[in-house]
Order: structure tokens, then sequence, then C-alpha cells
């Protein structure tokens, strides 16, 4: 379709012949109208090229806001750029009339990824640009046609003709750069849109793909290379180098060739062209250091041979279990790949051997009397070990087998520490009943997993054996789910289940966080509360369980189920719902006081949650005069009815109105005004027992937790108060030393000592200390000793622990840590057979950590790789150097991933809790002055530099299975194979639905004048672009007729 002469002379149409414009707004307008016409009217490329001219010796504009007009959506049209305009900017470039610099920045302006940006809650700073009212819903077709196109004119250097062009390019790729990494987060966050529109995301990455195509010609083309080496493109190589700092890393799981070279430039390149004055400076943290990274990188080293030590594998497991476990298959078995490199018939056979010399550590170190210590350990063995190992043999093939290696292991197993059952009846044997039948367990555990044969036991025994398979066989979760959704009963028993070691446990604990899941999401409080209740008994049970879930699993539909608690329109008692409300929350406080964990742990996001203020604030008490009037009418109200024998006690009409979240935030406030009255006589002995009595009932007793957290806390702090102090012990007597009437509420007293044992004993001992003579304390700690074995484990070390420590003779805590070493070293030079592991517990790498700092700690592990390494030991010294680096700390953890993909209700972004430095980041920074380290100490920087590759190559994750790029960008190489870009255009026009003898998108770089590209001559003879004469920006995409359009086969126009 044209556009009749007479219709643009005519009334309404564009006057071409009157009088030039007298200002930039009415040639705005101008333009504006004739391109609205040639739309409308679908005018043809070439009339359109006969009418520009005339057009611009008129009404003259600037390539910026010409660019703007074309590029600018319109209310009429703001879905999609019309198809029309890509070929309309072809002629407007070739007249000159544009350049690329203006169609970057009109493009930039009114992109759709602005709108994506916004919902990372990272936008760049010109996308809240108050001029721009409008942008295109869809742009990303339209950008990714015209990125190429700008590729193929900057790789024919018609694109970018001088400095000024390269630099103002420089400036407008950068701010695509942040554009796009600001999208990408912003598509990472808004999940319910990408369902609602799951192509969106795909749009933007292949127009981000062919940016990445035209931003690698950009920094390899030499005008830009010599503009930006200039002093005056300073503010240039700075975006620059900002923006590639942010952008690489999104592109280099599925472009890393194409990221690598955009580094090198960045590191290598841009820092070149920097000043030596300002190469440190340190107000730039883009190219910071730039050297010192290069030169690691660059950092020759003699290589040692690798070896894979016995200890190794000990340490990182001893790592795992040490507090919580933190047993993440994909994460353990993504370490063993890395460490063995895929050797399966060594990684089962030393993981086999180096479980059993963890659990054999602990009676070497006379810990297994310490239940809750040897208890988890020997779960692991028998429960969960058989079933990492029948991971590991899917990945076996003939005549490699399970077997095999199960009988290679179990042949280099101590036999003091595990003794054989013949071995039981020997007189000169010291029996261990807690390691006797471990053998023969994780055999028929291996057998109930299918990895031995039943008949194959007492042959890797060497004896009888009178033990059997389970009865009921191997357990499957989801028959035990639904087993337990109809008959609460066979949930109890499977609770019970959690301690056997048959190989079963695994489907149990899996089994019962699925139920807590489901009777979550489906209010099933009354079953709900058996079954928390239930485990809350049982503080092994919940390390057991953590063997195979996650925490933020079993305890996020807790919280959540918590947070959003609320009576019923037609409650009728509410003293049950108290009493549901304490089961299920003093689960939640059992998991997060034994292993001390954090609100991100519990998948908890909004700062308003009641659980997140629980623990933040559960244990603070407030002032009268800091209290809402609700607040103190509730008060008054429990006050009452505890103490106020006439009131009639706690009836409905207070719990009615006093929610269970409300109570429990206030009970601090309610033992503080106790105190204080107790101890100022306002409340007499007699009315303090009724109320503790009332208490001690069990729909009250889990408020017990934040009471003597709050009281134990003000006992050790307030020292100075000796009434109050009297006051707080009178109420711990009562409290703790009083047997309860029912034997559920004395198990739940039970359950609230174990969680609050370890602050209870300490502010009691610090009173001791204060007040020796005291008579109370005493029968106060005996009542407790069993719970503070059963309080916590959080890998923290005990007082004693780190006396014995930092007393080793000849330098302390320094040299502890160094006997550790040497003890490693001893055991890994001469792992015989039936040689005890090194008698070690990894709190002391973490209690080393915190009191003698990353950089210290790892300074004594390197000058012993040292002094190793001059011995002779280096690749073993090495290879235990490594694993202590490696080894997760659980005390330092980051939230678990699935915190990132909860929901906020507030939409506010989590933020993630700042962690200490670790190992591996001590030793990342130093190996990053291995350059400033050589010039004083060659080895020790060497042994860095080596010891800093062998990390990160351990801890190294796989790549993720979506791809940041689109496909079609995974080889591109064009400094090798300048093809490349033309297979690119290829594959966009084919995902675009471009037809195939479309030649607009046919690319043919061949021939000498590609030669910058850095590539091989292709053959001439396909169909395509011609380099040859003076061919314009967009020249040789057409179609070969005037009327082609690229977007024809789209059926837009």
């Amino acid at each position: 379709m044209e556009m009749d002469v007479d219709m643009m002379m005519g009334p309404g149409g564009l006057d071409l012949g009157s009088a030039p414009a007298r200002d930039h707004t009415q040639s705005r307008e101008e333009w504006a109208k004739f391109l609205d016409k040639c739309i409308s009217s679908r005018l043809d490329p070439d009339t359109f090229e006969s009418y520009v001219s005339l057009l611009y010796s008129q009404h003259p504009l600037p390539p910026v806001v010409i660019a703007d007009i074309c590029l600018k959506p319109r209310p009429s049209n703001h879905e999609s750029l019309d198809p029309r305009i890509p070929r309309y900017i072809q002629v407007l470039s070739s007249h000159k009339l544009i350049d690329t610099p203006s169609i970057l920045k009109g493009l930039y302006n009114y992109s759709t990824s602005h709108a994506q940006a916004q919902k990372s809650g990272n936008v760049p700073p010109d996308t809240s640009d108050s001029r721009i009212q409008l942008r295109w819903g869809s742009s990303y077709a339209a950008e990714e046609v015209i990125f190429y196109r700008l590729t193929k004119a900057v790789a024919m250097g018609t694109g970018i003709k001088n400095a000024s062009d390269a630099l103002e390019v420089c400036k407008s790729v950068a701010k695509w750069m942040m554009l796009f990494t600001s999208a990408s987060a912003g598509f990472i966050q808004d999940v319910m849109g990408q369902l609602q529109n799951p192509h969106t995301k795909e749009e933007m990455e292949a127009a981000r793909a062919a940016f990445v195509m035209l931003l690698l010609g950009v920094c390899e083309n030499q005008t830009v290379l010599t503009a930006l080496s200039r002093p005056f493109a300073k503010e240039a190589r700075r975006a620059l180098s900002e923006s590639l700092a942010s952008f690489v890393p999104s592109i280099i799981q599925s472009g890393s060739q194409i990221a690598s070279r955009l580094e090198l430039f960045r590191t290598e390149t841009l820092a070149s062209f920097e000043p030596a004055d300002t190469k440190k400076d340190p107000t730039n943290p883009a190219i910071d250091d730039i050297e010192s990274t290069m030169a690691l990188d660059n950092f020759i080293v003699s290589e040692l041979p690798i070896v894979n030590s016995r200890a190794g594998l000990y340490i990182y497991l001893n790592a795992l279990l040490v507090g919580r476990p933190l047993l993440d298959d994909a994460t353990l078995f993504n370490y063993l790949h890395n460490r063995y490199q895929g050797d399966i018939q060594s990684t089962t056979i030393d993981l086999i051997l180096a479980s059993f010399d963890v659990l054999a550590n602990i009676v070497f170190r006379n810990e297994s009397q310490h239940q809750q210590v040897g208890h988890v350990l020997r779960s692991y063995l028998i429960n969960k070990l058989p079933l990492l190992l029948a991971t590991l043999a899917t990945s076996m093939f003939p005549p490699l087998s399970a077997q095999f290696c199960i009988t290679e292991a179990l042949s280099q197993v101590d036999t003091n520490a595990f003794p054989t059952l013949s071995a039981l009846f020997d007189e000169a044997h010291n029996n261990n009943t807690f390691t006797d039948s471990v053998r023969q367990d994780f055999c028929f555990a291996c057998c109930l997993h299918g990895l031995i044969p039943e008949s194959s036991i007492e042959g890797l025994l060497g004896e009888i054996t009178y033990q059997t398979l389970p009865q009921a066989g191997r357990y499957v979760k989801e028959q035990l789910v639904e087993e337990c959704m109809g008959d609460p009963e066979r949930m109890l028993r499977l609770i019970s289940e959690l301690d056997n070691m048959d190989g079963n446990v695994g489907a149990v604990c899996q089994a019962l966080a699925e139920v807590i899941a489901r009777l979550c999401n489906n209010k099933e409080t009354m079953t709900l509360k058996l079954l928390c209740s239930q485990l809350a008994k049982k503080p092994l049970s919940l390390d057991v369980m953590l063997l195979f879930n996650k925490p933020i699993a079993i305890l996020h539909p807790l919280c959540e189920l918590l947070d959003n608690w609320r009576y019923e329109e037609d409650q009728g008692e509410y003293q049950p719902v108290y009493e549901e409300f304490g089961s299920v929350l003093l689960l939640v406080m059992a998991f997060v006081y034994r292993y001390n964990l954090s609100t991100a742990d519990l998948g908890v996001h909004s700062s308003d949650s009641f659980v997140a203020k629980l623990l933040s604030v559960g244990q603070l008490s407030k002032p009268l005069d800091e209290l809402t009037e609700q607040e103190k009418s509730h008060l008054g109200g429990w006050i009452q009815g505890l103490f106020d024998t006439e009131s009639g006690g706690l009836g409905d009409e207070l719990l009615s109105s006093c929610p269970p979240q409300d109570f429990y935030l206030l009970v601090p406030t309610l033992f503080r005004n106790i105190v204080l009255a107790f101890s100022t006589n306002h409340l007499d002995e007699e009315s303090l027992k009724t109320g503790v009595e009332y208490l001690a009932n069990t729909f009250l007793l889990p408020s017990l937790v934040p009471a003597i957290i709050h009281m134990s806390n003000h006992l050790w702090t307030e020292l100075s108060n000796a009434l109050e102090q009297r006051a707080i012990l009178r109420i711990f007597s009562l409290i703790v030393l009083t047997k309860q009437s029912s034997t559920d509420a004395q198990a739940m007293l039970s359950s609230v000592l174990n969680i609050v044992a370890i602050p209870l004993e300490y502010s009691l001992r610090s009173y001791q200390r204060h007040d020796p003579k005291s008579q109370a304390v005493e029968p106060l700690l005996k009542a407790i000793r069993e719970n503070i074995r059963l309080s916590r484990r959080t890998a923290s070390a005990a007082n004693n622990e780190l006396e014995t420590w930092t007393s080793t003779a000849n330098g302390g805590f320094t040299a502890n840590i160094r006997h550790v070493l040497q003890g490693f070293m001893t055991w890994s030079i001469h792992p015989g057979l039936n040689v005890m592991p090194t008698s070690y517990t990894h709190r002391q790498i973490l209690a080393a950590l915190k009191m003698l700092g990353a950089r210290r700690l790892l300074y004594i592990i390197l000058e012993e790789v040292k002094v190793q390494t001059e011995a002779g030991n280096g690749s073993i010294a090495h290879d235990i150097a490594t694993a202590l680096i490696c080894a997760p700390d659980v005390t330092n953890m980051p939230p678990p991933a699935e915190f990132s993909l909860l929901v906020d209700t507030s939409s506010h972004a989590a933020v993630p809790p700042q962690r200490l430095i670790s190992l591996s980041g001590a030793l990342k920074h130093e190996a990053e002055d291995c350059k400033k380290i050589q010039k004083s100490d060659p080895v020790m920087a060497e042994i860095i530099v080596r010891l800093y590759r062998r990390v990160e190559a351990q801890l190294l994750m796989p790549p993720p299975a979506e791809t940041m790029l689109h496909n079609g960008l995974t080889n591109l190489d064009l400094g090798h194979n300048a093809a490349a870009l033309g297979d690119a255009l290829a594959a966009a026009a084919q995902s675009d639905g471009l037809g195939g003898d479309d030649a607009s998108m046919g690319l043919d770089l061949g021939g000498n004048d590609m030669s910058h590209l850095g590539g091989g001559m292709g053959d001439s003879g396909h169909h395509g672009l011609e380099f040859s004469g003076d061919a314009d920006m967009f020249g040789g995409l057409g179609t070969g007729g005037s009327g082609g359009d690229p977007f024809e086969n789209w059926g837009l126009s």
C-alpha cells in the first residue's frame, strides 16, 4: 500500500512546501504527523524515502529527536512497535538522519524492560524519568531485530564512525546492560507473571542475546577502543566497567566464551586505559584491584598430585553433623563429584569409611555416653548412608557394583570400634553396646534398599547373624502419608519409629514432614496438636528428622499456620484453641532454640509475622508507658485471672478478647510484673503458687519458654537487685521442682525445660558465683541436669572444651589447632587397618574462627601446609587444608534456597542476614594479593594460589537448569568464528516466525572486510550481507524488492 501524494498535500495532510519551521516544537509535530500518516497508510519504504528528504529540508531535527519520534509509543498503539518502523529506520540511517547512538537511546527510553526492572526493586537511574509517560507493552521482538542490524553496521564500520559516536554508544550500551540485569532479576521475582505470560521472558532473552552480539562488537571495535583510551573517556570507561561487572555474571552459564571475552575486556583492556595513579582508586570498585585479580588468574604454580586423603572426607562429614545436620543431598553429591572427579568406586568406598570413622571418633573421644551426640550419628550411618549409596549405585555399571564397594569398605572398618558378633563373646574385648551391632544394622539396611542380597550378609560379617529385615519391608513415603492422614494413631506410631535403626527411618521422616504440611494446609489443628506435642518431647528425634528434611520444609507450614491463626466466628470454647496453638508453637520453639535457627531458616519473610516478633523481641518486657491501651487491658486481665481468686480464674471472656499471638508477645511483660509484685510484697506466696499452677496447665505451659528465658536473662544481668533475684528463683522453684498433676502436663513441662535448660543453667551458675551461700540454686541445677544434655545442638563449644583447647602448652589455641592438623597428617600418611581416626570435633575450628578470626586461622593452616610441603607431604597437606576450608559452617550458613522462592505478603524483598567472613572468603582475599605476598614469601604465595584453586574447584556449583540467554548464543564466539553471528541472526529469524527465504535476516560474514572481527573467511556464496561498496547501516538486509517487509510473515502489517 502506498500513500497518495495528493493526500499528503491536501487538507489534513503534511504541507511540505510551507515556510521553514519557526521552532523545534513545530518540527517535532510535523515529523510526528508525517510518521503517523505513513504508518496508517502502510507507506512503502521507497516512497517514504522520496518524501523524507523533502520533509527534512523543511523541518530539520537532530538525529536523537528523529529516532525518538520513530521509536516512541503512541496512545493509539503502545503494545508493540509497528513492523514498518524498522524499515523506515533503515531509510533514515541511509540518509544519515539518525545514527547508532540515537537509535540505542530511543529504544532504551521506551523499552518494555523498564516495567520488568521495577519488579526487581533495582531500577536503573534513568528508568524513573517522569517525562516518559508511556512505554511499549512488548518491544522485545523489535529490539532483537534492530540490535542484530546495528551489530552488522558496527562490524562493517558504518555504525560507529568517530570517537564521539563511540563514547555515546558506550554510554548507551552501559545503560542497556544495567537495564537487562534488572529486568532479569524482575522476571526471577515475578513468578506469577511468568505463569501468566510464559513467552515474555523468552522474548526478553532473545533480545538480550542479540544485544550481547552488539555489545561484543562494540567492545572489540577499533574506533571504540581508540576513543576509550583517551583521557576524556574516563566516564565512559567507568560506566562500561560497572555495568559489565553486573551484566557478565548473568550470561556466564550459557555464553561462557562470550562472557570470558567481555570479562577480559573489562579487567584487561579497560584497566590498561586507566592512568597509573587511578588503577588503585578506592572510589572505583569496578576497576579496583584489577591487577591483583588478573595476577591471580595468570599466576603460575608447580602443581602437586591430587590425593584424596582419608582425613579429607572425615573432616567434611564431621562439619555436616557437628550441629544441626546439614545433609542436603544435592550439595553433598556435588561436593563428592568435585572431590573425586566422577570416580564412583572411590567415592562410595571413601564415603562408607568416613561415615564409620565419624562414629568411631565419638567412641574414642568418650562422647558416646552423651546420647544426643551418638544417636544422630548412628542413625545417619544406618538410615541415611544406605540411601546415599543407593543414589550413587545408579551411576555404577558392571563390573562395578554396590556390593563390591560395601565389601571393600567393610574390610577396612576398624574392628576395635565396630566388633564382629563373635568378638562380643571375647573376654579380652572391651564391649561397647553403642557400636556392637552397627556393622550388621548397616548391612541389613543396605539389603533393605537393594544394595546387597540378604544371602551375602553373613559373608560380609564373617559369621552367622540372627537379625532379619524389617517385617513390613521397605517403607514408601507416599503410602505412609496416606496411612497417617487416614489414621492419626498410625502417625503416633511412626513417631516412635524415629528411633529405629533399620533403614526405614528416612521414609518415616519425609512422610511426617509431608503430613505436617498437609495438616497445616487443611487446618486440622486437633491432629496437629497430637503430632507436635509428641515430637517436641523427643529432641533426639528432631536431629533425625533433619537428616532427611531441611528445617524450612518442616517449619514453614507451621509458622504460616501460627501467623494466620484466627478464631472461628462461631468459636465456642477458647481454651482448646490455646492448647492447640501452644502445642504447634512448642514444636517450632523446640527446633528454633535447639539449633539456633533464624527467621530465614523458617521461611519467615515479613517482620510483621508473629513468629518473627516472638523470636526477635519475644523475651523482652515492655514498660507500662509503652503498652497500647489494648495491651494494658490484656495485661490487667491476665494478672487478675491468674492471681485474683475471687475473679473466677481465666474465663472465656479474657481468652476470646486476647488471641494466643497477643498473649505470647505479652508473656515477658506479664512475668516482669509478677516478679516486681512478689519482690515488693504486693503478691503473696499463696497467690503466686496459684498463678503458677494456672500457667502449668497444658494450654498455657508453652508460654513458660519465653517466660523462663526472660527471667534467666534478668537474673544474671541484674545482679545488684537481690529482692528481684530471690523472686525469680522462687518462681523457678515453683515451675521446675513442683510435680505436675497430670502426666501430659509433666511431659510438656519436660519439653519446655529441654528448650530453656542451657540459658537457665547459665543464669543459675552466674547467680551462684555472685551468691555462693544461696541454697536455692543447687536443687534447680540438679533438676534440669538431664534436660541440659538434651537442650541444644548448635555446634558451640562447652566451657570445659574451650579451657582445654586454650590451655594447650606452647601456644594455647593456636598450638591446639596445629596439633589437630598434625594428627590428620599422621593418620592420612599411615591409614592402616584398625588405626583409629584422629580425635576431632569440628567445634574446634568453629570456635577458632570466632576467637582467632578467619584470617589468623587461615594462616595457621597455611603455615602447617608449608611445613608439610617442605617435608614432602604436600599433596596430603593440601587435601586436608582444602577439606577444612570447604567444610560448611553450621553457625554461619546462608538462607536456604527455598527462602527466595517464598512470597512475602508485604511485597517487600527479603534481606538476607549478613554473614561473617569464612575461611574460603579469607583465602580468596589472600589469593588476590598473591603478587604482593610473592615479593616477601614466594613459597607461601604459591601455596595460597594452589589451595585457592583447589577450594574453588571443590566448591564449584553446577550450572542452573534454566539458561539465562537465548539458546542460540551458547556456542557463539565472534573472535574465532565470525560466521556465528549470521547463524544467530538466522536462528532469531526462525524463532520469531520469519521465513527462511527472507534474506533480510540471512547473513554471510565471508569476505576480507570482516578480518577485524578476528575470524576466518566463510563461503562467500551464501546469500545475505554484501560488504563491498558504500553499504549503509542496514544495507543488504532488504529482500531485493522495494516492497519487502521483514515482519510480513508475522501477520502484523
